[in-house]
């Protein structure tokens, strides 16, 4: 699919006007994927999404019509955003993002991975 029919699907007006948030880690797969579902229920109720940085081993690679369709970046480490950096550099720069302390070292939606997480973004949100 063209960049071009990918931002049109990415700006769908049914999504609603709740914060974009996009949730990045190395795989996409664990813990990044738990962040969005975090951040999609109460309290925060927002619209997230969530990629990884390995485009070797990555469910869904971070690309740049998924940060134009960001309102904010959350990393799960300061290697995500380090790997994110590589490619995307400016535009990471050019907006709102945040770095988390969440170890690599949990299953997708872990009591412990939640409760961390939950704890950090109360903070941020």
């Amino acid at each position: 699919m063209s960049s071009l029919n990918r931002m049109h699907n990415m700006s769908n007006p049914h999504q609603g006007t709740a914060k974009k948030v996009l949730c990045v880690c190395s795989a996409g797969l664990l813990r990044s994927p738990t962040l969005a579902w975090i951040l999609s229920n109460d309290p925060f109720n927002f619209n997230t999404r969530a990629v990884g940085t390995s485009s070797d081993y990555a469910l869904i690679v971070l690309d740049d019509v998924q940060l134009k369709w960001a309102d904010v970046v959350l990393f799960v480490d300061a290697n995500a955003l380090t790997a994110a950096r590589y490619e995307h550099a400016e535009q990471i720069d050019n907006m709102e993002h945040h770095v988390l302390a969440i170890p690599d070292m949990y299953p997708f939606k872990n009591e412990t991975l939640i409760k961390e997480s939950t704890t950090q973004l109360l903070e941020l949100f």
